[in-house]
């Protein structure tokens, strides 16, 4: 026990150096300024070509907004959960060894793979496991009164992406942490999933509408970054290294527009699909809820959740009884826990 209680001060030692170190030293693995760029990337599109015109730049509850996306994405889930979250890793593999005597870490069964391929199956199952929790907030009465605080926004826009419980933090980590586990997958940073998965969460709840093609251009655009920086030679001279990598980016930008354009809509989520699963009205025999998935939209296709009726831009946002819920941060973050004490 005493060894727990040493990882678990340990996670929480240095939290303001660490805060400090995040804001004064901008890079490319840097959660505090990438979770900025991507904001102000999709803030920037709302502005030049918004899909809902009327709606103003500065939206209903917008700075209520900004500041759940700071305090759930940056301080509450990687930093407070996640140092936490270092007593669960050594606690569940220790207990995993005492059982079987197999060592999760040691014997990590991705090892030997490629990291390209480490992210992609840690990318889907992360995805698959959070589809069906998402579910489960909108199926399990308490879970709901959580998920409610997400489900108040009255006008979509980017930073109503994280707009949300912090106890949804814990439901998630907690029900995809066995499955990435058991894969070794959680052994790993997965820093580029994670600005991923923000990148395509702030393009859901954007204020935008584009077509498949821009969005497989931006894919491929996204991928041939990753791939030219993960196997970037240097051994060849850096200005034709750089022309190599140049060169991949613009053809992967080109093939994903071409090849995946058509169908980025049936794979990935977008807005014109999310709206319709914050939509005040929905039909009487899904009362639980469509259009569950978070970055992926084929888990609804597949699942038969998957519901556009028509263009939702002007469609009214929220659930019954929204006019009585908490509209402040300090009633929200309590809510669904005071209600049950």
């Amino acid at each position: 026990m005493q060894e727990y209680i040493q990882i678990f001060i340990n996670g929480y030692k240095g939290y303001a150096g660490y805060l400090w170190q995040e804001i004064t030293h901008p890079g490319v693995h840097n959660y505090f300024y990438a979770l900025i760029a991507v904001s102000l990337f999709f803030f920037l599109i709302e502005i030049v070509n918004p899909w809902r015109k009327d709606q103003q730049i500065l939206r209903k509850d917008f700075w209520l907004d900004l500041f759940y996306m700071f305090f759930n994405f940056f301080l509450f889930s990687l930093i407070i959960y996640n140092a936490a979250s270092d007593v669960i890793v050594n606690l569940f593999n220790d207990i995993i060894i005492t059982i079987s005597g197999f060592d999760l870490q040691a014997a990590n069964p991705l090892r030997n793979l490629p990291m390209w391929s480490i992210l992609i199956i840690g990318f889907v199952i992360r995805d698959f496991v959070q589809w069906w929790t998402h579910r489960l907030l909108h199926r399990v009465e308490f879970l709901w009164e959580f998920h409610k605080v997400h489900h108040s926004v009255e006008e979509m826009g980017f930073a109503a992406h994280l707009r949300y419980h912090w106890m949804e933090t814990i439901v998630y980590r907690t029900i995809e942490y066995l499955p990435l586990a058991l894969l070794g997958i959680g052994l790993y940073d997965f820093f580029i999933i994670h600005i991923f998965t923000l990148a395509i969460g702030h393009y859901n709840h954007s204020n935008i509408s584009i077509s498949g093609r821009v969005t497989g251009g931006i894919f491929g655009l996204f991928v041939g970054i990753v791939l030219a920086t993960q196997s970037f030679d240097i051994s060849i001279s850096w200005m034709d290294g750089l022309a190599i990598q140049l060169i991949s980016i613009l053809a992967l930008t080109v093939l994903g527009a071409l090849m995946l354009g058509p169908f980025m809509k049936l794979i990935f989520n977008h807005p014109e699909m999310h709206i319709w699963h914050h939509a005040m009205e929905i039909p009487s025999d899904r009362k639980f809820g469509v259009n569950f998935g978070l970055s992926l939209s084929i888990w609804d296709f597949l699942f038969g959740t998957a519901y556009i009726p028509y263009e939702g831009r002007d469609i009214q946002l929220g659930f019954s009884g929204l006019e009585e819920f908490p509209s402040t941060f300090g009633e929200q973050i309590t809510h669904g826990i005071k209600s049950r004490s």
